[in-house]
C-alpha cells in the first residue's frame, strides 16, 4: 500500500486528537478493523476508490459498516466526506497503526519464510529478538517461496538474512572470482 503524504498527515492528526482524549488505544483498534475489512473485501476497496459514487453515499456506508467506532474515527469519516478523500481511508488507518506502535514502543519484526511459521517457531523467534531489543515486538510473517528455505528477519533498519537463496548467491559470487 502506497502511503500518500495526505494519509500520513491525517493519521498524525487523528493520533494527536485520540491521544489528547486518552483514547488512542481504542482508535487504534478501530483502524485495525478498517485495515482488515478493506484488505478482506475487494468490493469495499473498489467502493471507496470509485469516483462515480458520491461522498454522502460513501460516508453513510462507512458509518454503517463501522457503526461501533470511537468518536475520533467518526470525526475522520466526516473530515474525509468534507474533503472528498475516502479513497485514502485504508492508507490512513494503516499509517495510524504504525504511528501508534511507534509511540507505544512496539516494533514489528518482519520474518520472511518459504512457508507460514508455526506458533512454536514464532515463540522461538520472539525469544531470540528479546535478547537484543528491549521494545515490545510483534511478528509479521511474510511467505516468499523464492527464498527456498531458512528465513529473513527485518526489524526497523536492521536485517538478518539466513535464507537458502542468500547462501546460494554467496556461493555463486565466490565461484565467479
Amino acid at each position: 500500500m502506497v502511503m500518500s503524504r495526505a494519509a500520513i498527515r491525517y493519521a498524525k492528526a487523528i493520533l494527536d486528537i485520540a491521544t489528547a482524549n486518552n483514547n488512542a488505544s481504542a482508535v487504534n483498534n478501530d483502524m485495525k478493523v478498517i485495515v482488515a475489512s478493506v484488505n478482506g473485501s475487494q468490493e469495499l476497496k473498489d467502493f471507496l476508490v470509485n469516483p462515480i459514487i458520491k461522498g454522502d453515499t460513501k460516508f453513510n456506508a462507512v458509518k454503517e459498516i463501522f457503526a461501533s467506532v470511537q468518536n475520533e474515527t467518526n470525526g475522520l469519516f466526516q473530515l474525509l466526506l468534507a474533503n472528498k478523500r475516502f479513497e485514502i481511508l485504508p492508507a490512513i488507518a494503516s499509517q495510524f497503526n504504525t504511528l501508534f506502535d511507534e509511540v507505544s514502543g512496539v516494533e514489528t519484526a518482519v520474518v520472511t519464510t518459504a512457508f507460514p511459521i508455526t506458533s512454536e517457531i514464532e515463540t522461538q523467534v520472539l525469544n531470540k529478538i528479546k535478547e537484543f531489543s528491549s521494545n515490545s515486538i510483534t511478528i509479521k510473517n511474510v511467505v516468499d517461496e523464492s527464498i527456498i528455505g531458512g528465513f529473513v528477519l527485518r526489524i526497523g533498519d536492521k536485517q538478518y538474512n539466513a535464507s537458502v537463496a542468500n547462501k546460494l548467491q554467496q556461493l555463486k559470487r565466490e565461484f565467479s572470482y
